[in-house]
């Protein structure tokens, strides 16, 4: 039997076989990827909704303390 082997190893005819991967195939893991980044975006989405909702209540609280203070230099500018 080995001798057979040598022989058709010498004549090319194992050639074939070593092209096969070995083992199981790979898992495609790009849908738990996916669902990870969708995931990750969602939370980024809503903290970017957060910060965007603070940054306008600054705006507004901003304007709002503007006023109050002009309205107050002015009632000192007025007093005799």
């Amino acid at each position: 039997m080995i001798t057979a082997w040598r022989q058709q190893r010498d004549d090319g005819a194992l050639e074939g076989l070593g092209g096969k991967p070995t083992g199981r195939p790979k898992k495609d893991r790009s849908g738990e990827k996916l669902a990870r980044l969708q995931a990750q975006v969602a939370k980024l989405e809503g903290e970017l909704d957060t910060a965007n909702e603070l940054i306008e209540a600054q705006g507004k609280v901003s304007a709002l303390l503007q006023a109050k203070s002009r309205k107050s230099a002015e009632q000192i500018a007025t007093k005799p």
